[in-house]
């Protein structure tokens, strides 16, 4: 079972008949924080919330906070 609230899928459909990434020109620096924050390693960087906790409502992943 996933303890983190998920995100959604960039690839998934909407009502609009482009996908979410679509919107986003592959020139956007967008595009390099996300990279970037995809390749961090939290854990060891001791940010907080990594390890999701067992009980309570799930949290977001600190990785998509970073990006924000």
């Amino acid at each position: 079972m996933r303890r983190f609230v998920e995100e959604a899928d960039r690839g998934q459909w909407t009502l609009l008949p482009e996908c979410l990434d679509d919107f986003i020109d592959e020139s956007n620096p967008v595009r390099v924080i996300d990279a970037f924050v995809e390749a961090l390693d939290l854990a060891r960087m001791s940010f907080e919330g990594v390890e999701p906790a067992a009980t309570g409502r799930p949290s977001y992943h600190p990785s998509v906070l970073l990006k924000l």
